[in-house]
């Protein structure tokens, strides 16, 4: 073994040979996370620390002992940086990774494209996407799960506890080869100090959604749901036709980072012009690399100056305005020019942890602030969601629509003291004054039908098997079912000239529960005819079924059940039950801990008529789980579909769907009783 080298015993103890590897050197022009929060006493800090010497022998802890107690009183976390693999880590072909089953090689893809310099975040934080959102809590963890992919076998389970392999399981060939939760706490401690505490003391990870569950595949992701919201924001608030795009319209937000970073390429994919405010330089500079922005302003003034002049030409155009929203939105509101669309994309559900940075700071003096002084940031932060909320209040009197695009906006501005955002006027429970995209938007037009985010990963890394999937599933819609199928069709038929990829070769493709059914199998059968190498099938967690959360996924969820964790984890279990290769359940997702649980999956098509049969058993549950449980809360386009599925599926599934009471009705007899008795 060569000098640093780590191998894993199946004692399930770290052996290192020849000393400790090398502290890595760091690359240039890397971003890099920010402090976070640190309030660990120093018995607890001791304690942090003593947690993560266990995965190191004995002989090595005298040394790392100052190593990692500098990490956490300079980074407030311990990310064990001596323990980072050299480089640049990338999904390389599968068939250049050691293992014993092909489940095996194909995580060791997806884990390292989710650290791929170009993907991630704060690749050296193990950070993927959304400020916080975290592959593994440190590099001992990455390390140690690699080396247990390596030897899985067919008949066994990797067991993962945010972050940390608990080991290897016998189970079965139909059960999961890896299964992970992030985050999950008990109820009475399910907030963010609690969390805090426990990730500083490294035993809690959050896993946002796809981060923590391996399936992130770069901002493409967010491109296409991005794009569906705008044109049938477009459609049912603009009065655009369903065959028409957003022309002539105007989309306004802020955030380049990685989910965020896709708002440029969207409204432009959907025909419109789109100016997006961010404060990071670095960002910015990416998208433009990417040719996801086509031009960086530095003024409101010359921004929307040559927003207007795309306008008049119905020409599309994404324009990066570097700087603070609230300084773009409230030259907006005095110059009275209008937008059609407006929304956000900061990470405010670490509103407090550098997601969201104040007006009147640069990026550069926000990062200051968050290691030095952090009561004066948290102020600042309070005093621009007052001055954000109330531009946006002025944009909308003017005749904007606005949405919240489930970042945790409208929460953290109630959070900061702004009460009258509350819908109810009494507390957050009906949501707010302005609606979700999912209540306004994806729920009704596409998450009530089954519409979600499926993806794919062509494992052999080959463009040409990414160039035959994509024609397949193409051959797989029909555009002239529904609108939602054509809109579809326009995307995957104009996916490759839109330059979506960064990464390993991946797709995404939202389909309805049949639709992903009758693409998986062509693709497996793909696999077995020899005409596409292996494939990862996915999806992301922000789907019709796969996320419980009442500030975003259940927010149309109207019966009082937007609040309840059930189906995301009914789902998580009937995944596994199936026999999915990895399934994922998580806290937090992208609108913080105690405010969702999420699920996800993940399954390797390896063309054999095992995989066949496991596809038709769980595809059709992971989407209509979802649907039906929108079905039974009154939605009406999901009771419309359920009606469908109950009709084709005769025999095998039945749906329960609800009787409709008389609102209307039900409230006069109240009022009367109300009246007669005195009071309720």
């Amino acid at each position: 073994m060569s000098n640093g080298e780590l191998f894993y015993s199946m004692d399930v103890k770290l052996k290192l040979t020849d000393g400790l590897p090398p502290y890595p050197n760091f690359k240039e022009g890397i971003r890099r996370a920010p402090m976070r929060e640190f309030t660990l006493t120093e018995e607890e800090t001791a304690l942090a620390i003593q947690n993560a010497l266990r995965y190191i022998p004995e002989e090595y802890h005298e040394a790392l002992i100052p190593e990692f107690l500098d990490e956490l009183l300079t980074k407030g976390r311990i990310y064990g940086y001596r323990f980072r693999p050299e480089g640049d880590l990338k999904g390389k072909p599968i068939d250049t990774y050691e293992g014993r089953c092909i489940e095996g090689k194909a995580f060791q893809v997806m884990i390292d494209n989710n650290l791929d310099f170009d993907i991630a975040l704060y690749p050296y934080e193990l950070v993927t996407y959304g400020e916080s959102g975290r592959v593994f809590q440190n590099w001992m963890q990455y390390l140690l799960v690699k080396e247990y992919l390596k030897v899985l076998t067919k008949d066994q389970t990797l067991v993962i506890v945010s972050g940390h392999p608990l080991g290897l399981f016998h189970s079965g060939e139909q059960a999961p080869r890896v299964m992970i939760t992030n985050g999950l706490m008990v109820g009475a401690f399910d907030d963010y100090d609690n969390f805090n505490r426990a990730a500083a003391l490294g035993v809690a990870n959050y896993g946002q959604m796809t981060a923590g569950g391996w399936m992130y595949i770069g901002p493409q992701g967010i491109v296409h749901g991005t794009y569906s919201t705008l044109l049938n924001a477009g459609r049912l608030k603009l009065g655009i036709e369903e065959d028409k795009d957003l022309s002539g319209k105007l989309f306004v937000s802020s955030g380049l980072g990685g989910m965020s970073g896709a708002q440029g390429k969207a409204v432009v994919i959907a025909g419109g012009v789109g100016i997006i405010a961010e404060v990071d330089a670095s960002r910015i500079q990416t998208r433009y690399d990417q040719g996801w922005v086509d031009a960086v302003m530095t003024t409101p003034k010359e921004t929307f100056k040559l927003a207007k002049e795309y306008l008049a030409k119905n020409k599309a155009y994404a324009i990066a305005y570097h700087g603070n929203i609230i300084d773009l939105l409230a030259f907006a509101a005095d110059e009275g020019i209008p937008i059609d669309l407006l929304s956000d994309q900061t990470s405010c559900h670490e509103v407090y942890n550098g997601g969201y940075c104040p007006q009147g700071i640069t990026f550069e003096e926000r990062t200051t602030l968050l290691a030095e002084d952090k009561k004066t940031f948290k102020a600042l932060v309070d005093k621009s969601l007052k001055a954000h909320f109330d531009v946006i209040k002025k944009l909308v009197a003017q005749g904007t629509y606005f949405f919240d695009y489930g970042n945790s906006f409208m929460k953290a501005i109630y959070d900061s003291g702004v009460d009258e955002i509350s819908k109810n006027g009494r507390d957050d429970k009906d949501g707010f004054i302005w609606p979700s995209y999912v209540e306004d938007i994806l729920g009704p037009q596409l998450f009530d039908y089954g519409y979600g985010p499926f993806r794919w990963v062509c494992l052999s890394g080959k463009e040409k098997d990414l160039l035959r999937t994509d024609q397949a599933a193409m051959a797989c819609i029909d555009p002239n079912r529904r609108y939602q199928d054509r809109d579809n069709y326009v995307w995957i038929r104009d996916a490759q000239q839109n330059q979506l990829v960064v990464g390993t070769k991946a797709r995404i493709l939202y389909q309805d529960a049949f639709g992903r059914l009758k693409i998986a199998l062509k693709f497996n059968e793909m696999v077995r005819k020899g005409e596409v190498g292996p494939i990862m099938l996915g999806r992301d967690h922000h789907d019709t079924g796969g996320t419980d959360s009442p500030f975003r996924e259940t927010s149309n969820i109207k019966d009082g059940s937007n609040i309840m964790a059930d189906l995301a984890t009914h789902i998580f279990a009937g995944n596994s039950a199936r026999g999915m290769s990895l399934v994922t359940l998580h806290n937090g997702g992208g609108v913080g801990i105690g405010k969702s649980i999420n699920g996800g999956f993940g399954m390797v098509l390896d063309g054999s008529r095992r995989v066949d049969e496991i596809l038709k058993n769980a595809i059709l549950f992971d989407v209509m789980g979802g649907v039906a449980r929108r079905a039974w809360a009154r939605c009406e386009n999901a009771m419309e579909t359920c009606v469908e599925y109950n009709d084709m599926m005769k025999g095998l599934d039945q749906i329960t769907l609800p009787y409709v009471g008389d609102r209307e009705k039900i409230m006069d007899i109240i009022k009367n009783h109300t009246d007669d008795k005195g009071g309720c």
